[in-house]
């Protein structure tokens, strides 16, 4: 019997625009590719953006218009681009090393299961000994992300719920119940290397003593020209190289600290508990869900600085972000990022008020500096739409009224670990 063909066939994905891949090489010789959620994968033919990673370090990526297909040609160009591994150093290390410091991973997350499923998939395959993971419910409107937590994660995962609407009340609820000598935050939206919170330790213990690490983000697909887009003009891979900011010695940016935009992303972000707290966690009229729309880590990493601090930046700490995926989404998510911007100066110098005198100083041509500081140049072939550069700029005005109506809504709001008994 012939079967009849379905009337309502599921749509067939549409192929990637560039197929993102991982090339891991070995100092023994050895290459195996994946894709970034780890799975074994073939080399792709057609255009291919590929993070190269010597024995487990991101070095590069490798971006090429055209492959056939062939892995030995596609490992013979990353030879060429970046060399050999470098065969490990097996000395011992220093005597009388300490235990290794407790993390908690706070996803605050609203409305989106399957994101978030993904997310927590990664979270769970951490190759890092001691971590709690902590999920905060924003303002809810479903038990969506309780069964998500409650099913699957159960008794892996610690689920809390934050009633009123705003990331960084969500951050902060989430502050004031982890356990963990360190705090690393991330979006529900990405898929965390299996690494990655061991790269964010290992940026702890750099020379420096930093508060703050921040770590490298790519995408985690590139299937639409938005996401191509974002890719190239929104500024998330900071470099392959590890940073240290010091405001004692500052880099050659006239607007530093103030574009705290090139620290890094609250997707990759990671604070000492003590420090974090004792600066009162995150402002809570900053932040997705608050009329200012974002804003809160900007604000978190400049307070780090200007209290004297260090941030640091290491890119062995990788995360894979799902970058929007049509171009009203991109647009939504462009008013948020320049209102966002406006809302955290304002907030910089209402919070730090010693330093209006230094914003006053690099204030001519000082936001056109921040606005190309905070997003990378690009590629002449993916162009930034010119309607979007309007609508950042007019958003980034609109920012520091924004920042004040949510500073009035969020009158009285205080940090759960001032209020005893709300913290879990």
């Amino acid at each position: 019997m012939t079967s009849r063909p379905d009337p309502n066939p599921e749509p067939a994905a549409p192929p990637d625009l560039v197929h993102v891949r991982v090339l891991d090489v070995t100092a023994a010789g050895a290459a195996r590719l994946s894709t970034p959620d780890g799975r074994p994968a073939g080399c792709p033919t057609g255009a291919v953006l590929v993070l190269i990673r010597h024995d487990g370090i991101p070095v590069g990526l490798l971006d090429l218009e055209s492959h056939d297909a062939d892995p030995d040609r596609l490992i013979a160009a990353a030879g060429a681009r970046f060399g050999a591994p470098v065969p490990p150093d097996h000395s011992p290390g220093p005597p009388g090393r300490r235990k290794s410091p407790r993390v908690s991973v706070i996803v605050a997350t609203r409305e989106r299961p399957e994101l978030l499923a993904a997310c927590l998939r990664t979270l769970l395959w951490q190759t890092y000994p001691d971590i709690e993971l902590i999920v905060v419910d924003n303002a809810p409107t479903t038990n969506r992300t309780a069964s998500v937590v409650r099913g699957g994660c159960a008794g892996l995962v610690r689920y809390l719920r934050e009633p009123r609407a705003g990331l960084a009340l969500a951050h902060n609820r989430g502050i004031a119940a982890a356990t963990g000598e360190l705090l690393a935050f991330t979006d529900d939206d990405v898929l965390a290397d299996p690494g990655w919170v061991a790269g964010l330790v290992a940026g702890f213990a750099r020379a420096g003593r930093p508060a703050c690490v921040t770590g490298l983000i790519l995408p985690a697909e590139l299937r639409t020209p938005a996401q191509l887009m974002l890719h190239h003009h929104a500024g998330l891979t900071k470099g392959f190289e590890p940073m240290l900011y010091d405001a004692q010695a500052p880099p050659a940016d006239p607007l530093f600290p103030f574009t705290a935009g090139r620290f890094g992303s609250g997707a990759n972000m990671a604070f000492r508990a003590d420090v974090l707290r004792a600066m009162g966690g995150f402002d809570p009229a900053t932040g997705v869900g608050t009329p200012a729309r974002g804003g809160d880590d900007l604000l978190a990493f400049f307070r780090t600085i200007v209290r004297g601090h260090r941030i640091g930046y290491e890119p062995g700490a990788l995360i894979w972000h799902r970058h929007r995926a049509d171009h009203a989404a991109v647009a939504h998510q462009v008013r948020g990022y320049g209102t966002g911007l406006g809302a955290y100066l304002t907030a910089a110098v209402l919070r730090e008020p010693r330093t209006l005198g230094a914003l006053a100083r690099r204030v001519p041509g000082g936001i056109r500096h921040a606005l190309t500081r905070t997003r990378a140049p690009g590629r002449p072939e993916v162009p930034w739409p010119a309607r979007l550069a309007g609508l950042e700029r007019r958003a980034l005005a609109a920012g520091p009224l924004a920042y004040l109506h949510a500073r009035v809504r969020m009158h009285g709001a205080h940090t759960p670990w001032e209020q005893p008994g709300r913290a879990r």
